[in-house]
Order: structure tokens, then C-alpha cells, then sequence
């Protein structure tokens, strides 16, 4: 297989029918390194919205059982993208991370924000940081904007941007807006990064640690009150992702997909998951959302609930009274 032959690939595809394909093709095969970096700082930023960081910090999930919650998050997010929204595991994984939700208090604000995230850091990654082996084109950028509008759909998120341009845009000033220290987003930021230094020899982890900090912009480093770090480390970091970046463009490109399940980071299952059993099982819903917790009719119609749902899954939504 050439270089440059799944670019290719996916300008034979749709950028709206086809996102599913071209997301597959983006995180398994092209950028798998990348994205789940893009991704991991996408989520992280999210602790520096009061609101989030503070819900994240009460429930101790994040802070009690880091492994695990990040484990969770990791497969519940490749299950969908592996698997798309038709019935079977990706749509399991949907709903599993639907029930998770709609146990809070969530605005539809904070929805908004977080799904911009996951539009707009991959393209910030490879493209405008340059730590792409390669720049995603226009056409895998609105691929990429195209896919989170349809989770964000299936979420009961209202008013999603219609365009990469306004996903930035959103996420930009939502930040200005909001970023401000907490003791919850700092203990859930504290905890994440000590997970993070743990995937790497214990003998480097010190330096682990260092370059983690060098990667977080400024605005995050202000919002936790963290010591920023020094310029010669910023500018070490942002060479080292370059200089992979060469090397990665000269490989042979990845034939088959790397996902989740075979990331040695992701250590909570070793013997195998069930989706439908991974994830909190918050007990009942003890407030009024705003956004709808199921999604759209379309995809959880009272026959595919009735028929796919497992057991366990049934149960609880009988018992906290919802569909």
C-alpha cells in the first residue's frame, strides 16, 4: 500500500454519508498515536469549566478510580466510532454513555462545549501545532465536524455549530468565558496527569511528568495554577512531536486498524468487557434535564429498545422511571 493511498481512500467517500468510514480510516489507521492524544487533552480541558471539573470532582470517578474512568471513556467513545450508530456494539456504547448522563445535571451549554472539544482538537493537533505526519484536508476536517454533529445528535444536544469554523469558535470563547480554578477540576486535573506519567517506564517518569506540563497551553496551565513550565521545555516538546512527526511520515502506512482494546494503557479488563456493563450506574435521576437523555426517536425506537437493551440495561430505566 502507498503513503498516501487511504487519503485517497477517503476522498472517494462522502464527508456526511461517509463520516463513520472516514473517522474509522482517521483513528485506526492514519493518526491512531495522534488522535487519542488530541482526544486525552480535549477531555482534559473540560476539568477547567467550573461546572464540569467540580461535577467530575464530586462524583470521586475521576479521582477515586482514574484507570478505570479513563479506560471507560476510551472504549465507551471507540466502541461508537469502531462501530458506528446501527444496533449492535456502537450503539450500546451510545447508550450506555447516554444513560451515564442523563444522571446529572448537564446544560445543554456544557454539552455544546464539550462536544466542540473533540471537533476541534485533532485539526489543532495536526494541523495548526504541525504534529500530524500529514495535515488532515478540508474534506476530513468537515468528515471530523460531520461525525461529532451526528453524536451530538443522538445526545439530545440542541443547537450543535453546522460548521468546523463555528465548533471553534464556540469552544474558543466558551473558554474565555468559563475557564476558572476549582478545587475539583484541580484534583481531577492532578489525578489525570498522575495517570498519564504511569504509562511510561518509572525511570523516566519525572520527564514524563515535564513534557505532559509542556503541551498544556498557557490558559490551562493558568487555570489549574500550575508552575508553568520553562521555555526550553515548551520548545524540547514541541520538537520531539515534530521530529516523530517526520519519522511517522516516512513508515509504511498502518494496514490494519489499531483501536482501543489494543492499547496497552487500557488495563481495567484484561480478561475481555461487556459494553453494556462498563461505565457508573448512578442511581436514579434526581433532576429535570434540559436535553434530552435518549437521544432521538429514530435511533432508540420503542421496539430496538424493547429488542436490543440488555436485561440489566431494562431494569434500570424501569426503575428510575425512564423510557
Amino acid at each position: 500500500m502507498k503513503r498516501f493511498a487511504l487519503r485517497d481512500e477517503i476522498h472517494r467517500l462522502d464527508a456526511e454519508a461517509d463520516c463513520v468510514r472516514i473517522m474509522q480510516i482517521l483513528n485506526a489507521h492514519e493518526f491512531p498515536w495522534d488522535m487519542g492524544r488530541a482526544l486525552g487533552i480535549a477531555l482534559y480541558r473540560t476539568y477547567a469549566v467550573p461546572s464540569v471539573g467540580e461535577l467530575l470532582g464530586r462524583t470521586n470517578e475521576f479521582t477515586g478510580s482514574t484507570q478505570k474512568r479513563y479506560d471507560d471513556t476510551a472504549l465507551i467513545l471507540n466502541n461508537m466510532m469502531r462501530y458506528g450508530f446501527e444496533p449492535g456494539r456502537g450503539r450500546d456504547a451510545l447508550r450506555r454513555m447516554n444513560q451515564m448522563h442523563r444522571s446529572y445535571d448537564i446544560s445543554n451549554d456544557d454539552y455544546r462545549y464539550v462536544l466542540s472539544t473533540f471537533v476541534v482538537m485533532p485539526v489543532r493537533w495536526l494541523n495548526d501545532y504541525g504534529y500530524g505526519w500529514r495535515r488532515l484536508t478540508d474534506h476530513e476536517v468537515s468528515a471530523v465536524t460531520n461525525y461529532y454533529r451526528k453524536l451530538g445528535k443522538y445526545m439530545g444536544i440542541k443547537d450543535i455549530p453546522e460548521t468546523y469554523e463555528r465548533f471553534r469558535d464556540l469552544m474558543d470563547s466558551y473558554e474565555r468565558e468559563h475557564f476558572a480554578y476549582t478545587e475539583g477540576g484541580r484534583a481531577v486535573s492532578d489525578s489525570t496527569l498522575d495517570l498519564m506519567v504511569t504509562f511510561y517506564p518509572r525511570r523516566v517518569s519525572g520527564l514524563a511528568r515535564r513534557f505532559s506540563m509542556a503541551i498544556l497551553d498557557e490558559s490551562l496551565i493558568e487555570t489549574f495554577r500550575y508552575d508553568p513550565p520553562s521555555r526550553a521545555w515548551r520548545r524540547a516538546a514541541d520538537i520531539a512531536l515534530k521530529l516523530r512527526a517526520r519519522v511517522v511520515r516516512r513508515m509504511k502506512p498502518r494496514e490494519e486498524p489499531l483501536w482501543a482494546d489494543g492499547n496497552p494503557n487500557i488495563r481495567s479488563y484484561p480478561q475481555g468487557y461487556d459494553v453494556n456493563q462498563i461505565g457508573t450506574f448512578p442511581k436514579g435521576c434526581p433532576v429535570a434535564h434540559d436535553v434530552d437523555p435518549v437521544g432521538h426517536e429514530e435511533l432508540y425506537a420503542a421496539e430496538t429498545r424493547k429488542d436490543d437493551a440488555p436485561d440489566g440495561a431494562r431494569a434500570e430505566a424501569s426503575a428510575d422511571g425512564h423510557p
